[in-house]
Order: structure tokens, then C-alpha cells, then sequence
């Protein structure tokens, strides 16, 4: 019932083993990926992703997951066909009633376009959020690329005197002086501040009525997540008294520089409360491969991987920072070459004397050489568990191997050694009548020894037939029951029209069963035999039903029979275990001991319930299938 639920939901839904690996997906889950159930069985869920053996953010991921009790995440995933799609990814652990855990639940969503739409909106916010931050005290307004006033706002006209429509289109050099117009300053400015990512400086600017004034000027180059270049943001405030907090935190930022410069281990550097980088130490270099110059005024999410940048993650970071004052983590960040590593990462957001946000610092150390060891060693302890497992396995099927050898050893001995010493007897009377010239009984005697010799014949072909059970590989093929039973009564043709013996069969249409042909037949021939032959006079009749449940092949063989007591059924499966005299039922006892191997080789079990005077049912179980089909009746 659970797996007609999960293959009629809409989403895909995968369950997971401790390690991350598929152990079922639904049809959802074929829909979305493009594989087939079989193509991803034994996977590891990143497979799913363009990095498909990322042990590392899946082994994390987990863990945060079994931590929490369930944990969502997004991330680019790659279907068989090679589409890219931005999923959103959540685990929850399984647990047994006892707690112990069985593995991981995953739900995977294609939420692509509505990533899309969310990107969009953010950008269009991010954008007029920059127009409208400080709109009474600055005169903040956007440029393009080559210097156009692109936006204005009022704090822009209370300063400078010009209409928004008077600027809009112009370039940001009418507010120069014609020394600084006549030095082409205003281009230097936007080159330096594309270089470096950032410009300031205080000097003079023009109103619109010709009047001047000193101003603190801000132009920042602007990049979208990809990192390109869409233009400049440029705040300009008219400073009318020195700001003494600029500068005690100039000097204080001057302190932090020659502080961290040196450190090597670690890459620390400040960023600004936007989140664009403000300094560089010398271990950031090491460990990220950039020097200050290519970093400085770039925003930090320039060491993110392509699908975390899609997913606001950097932004996220510093919100949580702001939020709780620090934000860490364990991911993967990337190098100046494209490379990657597995990085420990502290945000800490920087705060002035009044509790103002200033900026943050970044700590990121490389754990990458770490985490290989770590996971070398998970990876020679679960190689050295499966052995004791396998060595433990191995150990049970020896000793059960030694005790089934020493106990059929036994019985073999003294079930020889009975037809051995009958012909060594005769053999004795034989010499001492033709000593005594005695020969009127010798053919008697002769006879009896061919009975026994013959008998012992008998006894050694039956061990032969019990050891071929256990040698070798079995066959591993399917075969339609209905046309094994009809194979079975076709050689059993002869027994049934002597005894008018009726096999009534409970069918299932359709019903295979996975095996070796020629054991499965001795099984059921055997089994079948038994039924028929151990009867009191009465016309035998034999219902033999089957199916499935809970996965698993079942059979039960049910006769009118001669029956048995308690007692008597826990011992009919040794070898040469005879519980009538021969002369009425024939036979070596060894039917049923190989019935029994069959049964075992082919991953099952047998057993009977029986009551003396009403009949025995023989039940017994093979491999695991499919479903359950309906059933029809045939009377053979």
C-alpha cells in the first residue's frame, strides 16, 4: 500500500541508505531525471547533480539533516538528458520505533522558473534599494557603464539644483570644474573605480547655479551575481564638518590591516556592509589564488560555486550575520584557476561605538586535506566492517556446513553398514552350507544378498543425489509455475494412473518463480510423491496452492494422507530418516532431506504441519517478486 501511495505522488521522491546512496525512487523521480529505477538503484544521490561524486556536500548535507530532523537545500541538478534544473532538494531521516536508523527520505522539486522570477524580482529590488538608501542627506544616482546619469533622486536635486529631467541622459561630468573637465578626471574616476572597484575622494563640484562646494564623493563600480559590470552607483554629500568617526575607524581598519596582513593559515578580510571586499590578507591569497588588486570592491560571492550565487546564498549568509552576528559553515568554495575546495567559513558582522553596522570580517580556513583523510578513513573502517560482516557470514555457514557433515556422516555410517552386514551374513551361511555340502537354500540366500546389495546401491545413489544439491551454482533463470507443475505430473503420469491420485491446483495466472529448473522440479516431483504414496488405502487427493506475500514465493502441498505426530515432524528432514517400515512404503528417507537443501539454496524455508490420520501440509518459500495476482483453479 506505502509503494502504491509513493508511485501515484506527483513529486519524486528517492529513499536513501546511511551513505547517501538510492535505494528506491517512485515514477515521479524517472519523469524528473530521465532514468529508469534500475539506472539509478545503488547511486549516489549526487549523481543527480553535475558533480556526480560529491561525497563531501552530500556526506555534510546528511549529517545536518539527521541533526535537525530535515533539511532543505537547492541546488543545479542534470537530468539522463543532459537539461539543467534548479531543484530543491529535502532530507529527512528514517527511523525504526526502536530509534535506530534506516536512512534517508529525499523529496526533489524542479523549481527552476520559479527561481527565475525570484532572481528577476531581487534584482529589481537590489536596484531600488540603491536609488532610494539615504534619500534626504546624499544625492545617490546610477550611471551606465560609459558615465550617463541613469537615475536621480531628491537628494540629488536639493544638493546640485538640477530637475531630474535636466540631468537624466547627461553625462556625471556637468557637476566637474573645467581644470577637472580640461584633466579628463571624470573618466579616470570611472576607469579606477572599474579597476578597483571603488572611488573616493573629497573636492570641489558645481551646482547648477555655477556656485561650488566640497563634497565627499563615493563611485562604486556595480556588478550583477555573474559578477559583470552594469554600471556605477555615485553618492556625493556635502561635507560641512569633518566626520571624526571616518576617522577613528580609518585608524582602527588601519590596526585590523597590519594585524591579519601576515597571517598565512587563514584568509581574513573585511568586506563592507553591501558585502564588496575592502581588504586582503596574505593567507586569503594563498588559499584563493587572488591577489588584492583583483579583488578589492568586488563583491564576495566572487568564491562561490555557480548554483549557490543562483540560489542568493552569499546575501543569505550576510543576513544571518546581521541577524545573530555570525553566520559559519562548511562548502565549497572556489579558486582564481576554477578549482575547487572545501572550506570552513565565519562571518562576523562589525559593528561601530554606536551599534552600527559597518561591515564584516571573513575567516576562511581550507579543510579540503582534512576532509579527504577523514573520509579515507570512513571509507578503510566501512571496508574493514564489511569483511568482519562477510567473515562473520562465511563463519555461521562453515559451522552450520561442519554440523550438518558431522550429523549426516553419522547417519550415513549406520544406514550402509545395515545392507553391508545382512550380505556379509548370508555370505557366512553360503561358506558354511557348501562346507557341509549343504546347497538345497544357497539360491535363497543369494537372493537375499542381491536384495541387499542392491538395497545398499540404493542408499549410495541417494547420497550422490543429496551432495550434487550443494555443488556448484545454481541456475538463475525464471520459469512459469504453471508449466513447471505440468512438467512435474507429466513424470509423475505413471504414480497417478496407478493410484487414481487427483492433484487439485490453485493457479495464479501468470506467476513466475526464479531458480534452477532441474532442482525445483526434484523439489516439487518429490514433495508430490510423498503425498501420494503415504496414504492408508484411501484414493489419494493432493491440493497444491501458491503466490505471494510480502514479496516472497509461497507454496503449500496439502494431502488426505496417513499424517504424523508432532514429534515426528521436526526430524522427517534428516538424511535417511525413515519413519515406516519399507516393505509398505518404500524408499530410502532421503526425499525429503533434499527437498530441504533445494529449499535452502534457493533462499527460503520448509516446514509441515501434519496430524496423524488427516493428512500433512508441506509449506515452503522461495525468492522475493512482484505483486500479488488473482487466483484461478485447474483440477489435473
Amino acid at each position: 500500500m506505502q509503494t502504491i501511495l509513493l508511485e501515484s505522488l506527483p513529486e519524486a521522491v528517492f529513499q536513501l541508505d546511511n551513505f547517501g546512496n538510492i535505494q528506491y525512487c517512485n515514477a515521479a523521480a524517472t519523469v524528473l531525471t530521465g532514468y529508469e529505477k534500475n539506472e539509478l538503484s545503488g547511486k549516489p544521490v549526487s549523481y543527480l547533480t553535475p558533480n556526480q561524486v560529491d561525497n563531501f556536500k552530500t556526506t555534510y548535507e546528511l549529517n545536518l539533516a539527521n541533526t535537525n530532523g530535515i533539511l532543505a537545500v537547492n541546488g543545479w541538478h542534470l537530468t539522463k538528458q543532459g537539461r539543467k534544473y534548479w531543484g530543491e532538494v529535502t532530507y529527512s531521516p528514517i527511523r525504526q520505533a526502536s530509534g535506530e536508523q534506516l536512512g534517508f527520505a529525499c523529496i526533489i522539486r524542479d523549481i527552476t522558473e520559479r527561481k527565475n522570477e525570484e532572481n528577476a524580482l531581487i534584482e529589481n529590488e537590489e536596484r531600488f534599494r540603491l536609488l532610494v538608501e539615504g534619500v534626504q542627506d546624499y544625492s545617490i544616482y546610477m550611471l551606465d557603464v560609459d558615465g550617463n546619469i541613469a537615475t536621480w533622486n531628491e537628494g540629488g536635486q536639493q544638493l546640485t539644483g538640477y530637475l531630474s529631467s535636466e540631468v537624466i541622459g547627461k553625462h556625471f561630468s556637468i557637476f566637474y570644474n573645467p581644470n577637472d573637465l580640461l584633466d579628463e578626471k571624470p573618466a579616470r574616476e570611472l576607469e579606477t573605480a572599474k579597476r578597483t572597484g571603488r572611488y573616493d575622494e573629497e573636492g570641489w563640484r558645481v551646482k547648477k547655479n555655477g556656485s561650488v562646494f566640497w563634497a565627499s564623493i563615493a563611485l562604486t563600480a556595480v556588478y550583477n551575481r555573474e559578477n559583470k559590470l552594469i554600471g556605477f552607483s555615485k553618492v556625493t554629500k556635502d561635507l560641512t564638518e569633518q566626520n571624526r568617526e571616518a576617522a577613528a575607524l580609518k585608524q582602527s581598519e588601519e590596526r585590523y590591516r597590519l594585524l591579519v596582513e601576515q597571517v598565512i593559515d587563514y584568509g581574513i578580510f573585511m568586506m563592507d556592509d553591501k558585502g564588496r571586499i575592502a581588504s586582503w590578507n596574505e593567507g586569503a591569497k594563498r588559499i584563493k589564488g587572488y591577489d588584492h588588486t583583483d579583488v578589492i570592491g568586488k563583491y564576495f560571492s566572487l568564491f562561490y560555486p555557480e548554483e549557490e550565487i543562483f540560489n542568493n546564498k552569499p546575501a543569505y549568509e550576510l543576513k544571518i550575520a546581521r541577524q545573530h552576528g555570525k553566520y559559519e559553515e562548511e562548502g565549497w568554495r572556489i579558486r582564481k584557476d576554477g578549482s575547487r575546495f572545501w572550506a570552513n567559513v565565519v562571518i562576523t558582522a562589525v559593528y561601530n561605538a554606536d551599534r552600527v553596522l559597518v561591515g564584516f570580517s571573513k575567516v576562511t580556513r581550507d579543510l579540503t586535506e582534512r576532509k579527504k583523510a577523514e573520509q579515507a578513513e570512513r571509507e578503510i573502517s566501512e571496508k574493514y566492517r564489511q569483511i568482519a560482516r562477510e567473515l562473520e557470514t562465511i563463519n555461521a555457514e562453515l559451522s552450520r556446513t561442519n554440523n550438518d557433515l558431522e550429523q549426516f556422516t553419522s547417519i550415513v555410517s549406520h544406514d550402509l553398514q545395515e545392507p553391508l552386514r545382512t550380505v556379509k551374513s548370508f555370505l557366512h551361511l553360503i561358506t558354511d552350507r557348501v562346507e557341509k555340502g549343504k546347497f538345497d537354500d544357497l539360491h535363497v540366500f543369494v537372493s537375499k544378498s542381491v536384495i541387499a546389495a542392491n538395497r545398499m546401491k540404493e542408499l549410495i545413489e541417494n547420497v550422490l543425489n543429496y551432495s550434487q544439491v550443494n555443488k556448484g551454482q545454481i541456475s538463475m533463470n525464471s520459469w512459469p509455475i504453471d508449466e513447471l507443475l505440468e512438467h512435474v505430473t507429466q513424470n509423475l503420469k505413471g504414480t497417478l494412473d496407478a493410484t487414481g491420485a487427483t492433484i487439485y491446483i490453485e493457479k495464479q495466472a501468470g506467476e513466475v518463480v526464479k531458480g534452477d529448473k532441474i532442482q525445483l522440479t526434484q523439489l516439487f516431483q518429490n514433495l508430490l510423491s510423498n503425498a501420494i504414496k503415504f496414504t492408508n488405502g484411501e484414493k489419494p487427493f493432493v491440493r497444491l496452492s501458491y503466490g505471494l506475500e510480502n514479496g516472497t514465493n509461497w507454496f503449500s502441498i496439502t494431502d488426505n494422507g496417513i499424517g504424523m505426530d508432532a514429534a515426528s515432524t521436526k526430524m522427517i528432514f534428516d538424511p535417511f530418516r525413515r519413519l515406516h517400515n519399507a516393505r509398505n512404503y518404500p524408499g530410502a528417507g532421503m526425499g525429503l532431506a533434499i527437498c530441504k537443501k533445494v529449499v535452502e539454496r534457493h533462499q527460503g524455508r520448509l516446514w509441515v504441519e501434519s496430524e496423524p490420520g488427516v493428512g500433512s501440509t508441506f509449506h515452503f518459500t522461495l525468492w522475493e517478486t512482484g505483486p500479488k495476482p488473482s487466483t484461478t483453479h485447474e483440477t489435473l
